[in-house]
């Protein structure tokens, strides 16, 4: 069963289906191949950041290196950053930019503990969970508390 889309912007559902390859059919090389697609058309890092944001930030985890995982990673913040909450809205997103943080650093503080880069890890660790108090109660905001939980005890064993 597919799920419905949350927006009404017709890129964000778009990288949505891509998304929807990658983890509910485990097809990453046909996520990789969308996500490849609606790069170009929205024109790569100079595209709405709202799109580069959320492209990027999904792009990061189809790759197979870790050091191009962080890159993307990288892009999706620098987008996020260009962000204002008027513009989710426009675009149908029920959250504030604010919302976007945990997970973007969340990502990044992943990245530096595979590459070996503890203290930058926990760098972007402790920025993500700074901003949990912008996350809802709901699936992704449990989703994204769950991810800051299981990287601090990885990083606390060590």
């Amino acid at each position: 069963m597919q799920k419905q889309p949350l927006t009404t912007d017709v890129t964000l559902a778009r990288i949505n289906e891509g998304v929807q390859l990658h983890h509910a059919q485990g097809r990453r090389e046909a996520a990789r191949d969308v996500f490849a697609q609606i790069w170009d058309e929205i024109g790569g890092e100079r595209g709405d950041p709202l799109h580069v944001c959320v492209l990027a930030h999904s792009v990061a985890d189809v790759q197979d290196d870790v050091e191009q995982e962080l890159i993307w990673d990288q892009r999706a913040l620098a987008a996020a950053d260009l962000l204002t909450d008027a513009r989710l809205a426009q675009a149908g997103v029920p959250m504030l930019v604010a919302a976007l943080y945990p997970s973007l650093y969340l990502s990044l503080a992943e990245c530096y503990r595979k590459l070996g880069e503890l203290d930058r890890s926990r760098e972007y660790l402790q920025r993500a969970q700074a901003g949990i108090g912008a996350l809802g109660d709901d699936h992704y905001g449990q989703l994204i508390k769950g991810g800051l939980d299981r990287l601090t005890q990885q990083l606390t064993s060590r």
